[in-house]
């Protein structure tokens, strides 16, 4: 099987990936490149979601390339980091988390690839259940193989950034359930869903949101945090991938109708 890695802020390479060449992928969205690489004899292509540079907002982000992209190379599954701020003290900065369930704030991102502007026409993802519960497994599985923190189901909102949210924004994520905060989430989940993708997202905790934090919020800290940890995040991902067994009859891959 054929597994996609979408690394996160923080993320920029895989180490499985460290020795290959990048292989450019066209799609009708726009070409995105990937680095294969292999993980217990399983196929991976690793994707930095903002470049390896960091070189592209949240907004920005050519979602639909990136999800076109790696189901074109026959990618049945995709596993992405995701660095969160914490809502809530239960979720404590260097933790890891597994969303269930996601909130969009976001407000200029092309959505979805079923909007009628093509042959596909519109057709409508159910979102019952964003995050692949057996790719959630493969995570979870292997975040406790490593004795690392991990928390099973929260709330992932996405806001549109860059900017941090404002504290009144964080209450009021708050007071309708969100558990983190992140700017990427969304749309790429939901993509993944209507082309028949099992999804998951390992999120870190890379501190408090603006209002619980007792300082102000900076990019700084998140890198900086990433850092300290990326060894743990490489880990987990191997662990997760050494996992993986090929599941061909997951609901993620019903198709829409």
């Amino acid at each position: 099987m054929r597994i996609a890695i979408i690394g996160g802020t923080g993320v920029y390479r895989l180490d499985a990936a460290r020795d290959s060449q990048p292989t450019r992928v066209e799609t009708p969205y726009g070409a995105v490149e990937v680095w294969p690489g292999e993980i217990a004899r399983r196929e991976v292509f690793f994707l930095p979601r903002h470049g390896v540079g960091h070189t592209v907002a949240p907004h920005r982000i050519n979602y639909r390339a990136n999800i076109a992209g790696v189901r074109k190379l026959g990618c049945t599954a995709v596993i992405a980091t995701n660095a969160v701020g914490s809502l809530c003290r239960d979720f404590t900065p260097a933790s890891f988390v597994l969303p269930d369930q996601f909130l969009d704030f976001t407000r200029v991102r092309p959505l979805t690839f079923y909007d009628g502007e093509d042959e596909h026409g519109v057709k409508h993802a159910d979102m019952t259940a964003p995050y692949c519960p057996v790719v959630r497994q493969w995570l979870m599985g292997a975040a406790l193989d490593r004795h690392e923190p991990c928390a099973d189901g929260a709330t992932y909102l996405c806001a549109e950034g860059p900017r941090f949210e404002t504290p009144a924004e964080i209450r009021m994520f708050a007071q309708w359930g969100a558990d983190l905060v992140g700017m990427t989430g969304v749309p790429e989940v939901v993509l993944a869903r209507e082309v028949g993708l099992c999804y998951a997202s390992l999120c870190i905790v890379t501190n408090y949101a603006a209002g619980i934090s007792s300082t102000p919020l900076s990019n700084r800290e998140v890198t900086d945090l990433m850092a300290e940890h990326i060894t743990a995040v490489n880990d987990i991902l191997v662990a997760a991938v050494s996992r993986a067994v090929d599941f061909r009859e997951c609901p993620c891959r019903l198709p829409i109708i």
